[in-house]
């Protein structure tokens, strides 16, 4: 993922994170999400999953991340969602599709 478009206004919202002890790679994949970037939502399905760059392993967030990676045509994205779904409840798995529905309301909000 390329980090050289993140504007200044993009770092005043990754600079709390990185204060509050969340790894830079996650600040800054949740900046370039918020603007859209695809290999961004898979890079924090990959985090979420793993429980790694300062994440605690969280499944629900990893399904969302992933599912959104994956409806924007990420391959590797639909194979991941696929692997972290076997380990979820329907109610989780129902939980992080809430969620990916509300991070594109919330996109489609700020655009307009």
């Amino acid at each position: 993922m390329s980090t050289t478009w993140i504007h200044t206004e993009a770092f005043a919202t990754v600079k709390p994170m990185i204060e509050a002890g969340e790894d830079l790679l996650v600040a800054t994949c949740l900046a370039a999400a918020a603007q859209g970037d695809t290999s961004a939502y898979y890079d924090l399905g990959v985090a979420y999953s793993t429980g790694s760059h300062g994440v605690d392993c969280d499944l629900i967030e990893a399904h969302k991340w992933f599912n959104l990676a994956a409806a924007a045509g990420h391959a590797e994205a639909a194979l991941c969602r696929a692997d972290v779904s076997d380990e979820m409840t329907a109610r989780e798995i129902a939980e992080a599709q809430r969620r990916a529905r509300e991070w594109l309301s919330a996109a489609v909000r700020k655009a307009a």
